[in-house]
C-alpha cells in the first residue's frame, strides 16, 4: 500500500496494490496490520457507505457529523471519477479552512482519508460515478451538518452542480462555529 501524505496532517492517499492478469485485477483496499506496520494507525471502522450520482458535475458537499458522532472517512471510487475534498474544520488547528482535493477513479484505486474534524465533499466527473467510503462512526440524523460548497474557494471545476435541497440551503463556512476543536 502506498501512502502519500498531503498539506492537511492527518489527511492521506492511499494507492493500494493491484495484483491483474487477463481477467482483471484483485485488490486489498483496507487492511489494518498493512497500514498500521506503514505508521498509520487509523480507527475502527464501524460503517460502510456507497453513493452513485447519474449525472456529471453533481455535486455532494460539505458535509460532517458532528461530535460525539464525527467520522473519519475512508473515501474511494467504485465507478466513473470524483474530485474528492477534505476541508480542515477543526478551531485552533494551523490548516483550519484549508482544503485538499484529488481525482479518485475506478481505474487507478486511489483512496482518501479524511480524519474526523474534517468536512468532506465530492463532484462526480462522469456520470453514474459512485463512490464509496467506510466511517468510523455511525450515522446519527442529529449531528448531520453542512457547510456552503461554495464559501472556502475551492475550485470544483463546475459553474452550476447538481445540488440537493440540503446542499443549496448550507450556510457558509464563515457564518458558522465549527463543532470541532484542534487536537493542537
Amino acid at each position: 500500500m502506498q501512502i502519500d501524505p498531503t498539506p492537511l496532517p492527518g489527511v492521506v492517499v492511499l494507492t493500494p496494490a493491484r495484483h491483474g492478469d487477463d481477467r482483471g485485477f484483485f485488490s486489498e483496499s483496507w487492511n489494518r496490520r498493512t497500514l498500521r506496520e506503514a505508521g498509520l494507525d487509523l480507527p475502527d471502522i464501524v460503517q460502510d457507505n456507497h453513493s452513485m450520482s447519474m449525472r456529471a458535475g453533481t455535486l455532494r458537499g460539505l458535509h460532517y457529523p458532528a461530535p460525539p458522532h464525527a467520522q473519519g472517512k475512508l473515501v474511494r471510487c467504485g465507478r466513473g471519477s470524483p474530485f474528492d475534498v477534505a476541508v480542515d474544520a477543526r478551531r485552533g488547528s494551523p490548516t483550519y479552512g484549508q482544503w485538499f482535493g484529488t481525482e479518485l477513479s475506478f481505474a487507478d484505486g486511489r483512496q482518501l482519508w479524511i480524519p474526523a474534524g474534517f468536512l468532506h465533499g465530492f463532484v462526480t466527473r462522469a456520470p453514474e460515478t459512485e463512490v464509496i467510503y467506510k466511517c468510523t462512526a455511525h450515522y446519527d440524523r442529529a449531528a448531520d451538518g453542512a457547510v456552503a460548497w461554495d464559501s472556502l474557494g475551492i475550485d470544483w471545476g463546475v459553474r452550476d452542480p447538481v445540488l440537493s435541497e440540503k446542499d443549496r440551503a448550507a450556510p457558509a463556512f464563515a457564518d458558522g462555529t465549527s463543532p470541532f476543536a484542534s487536537d493542537a
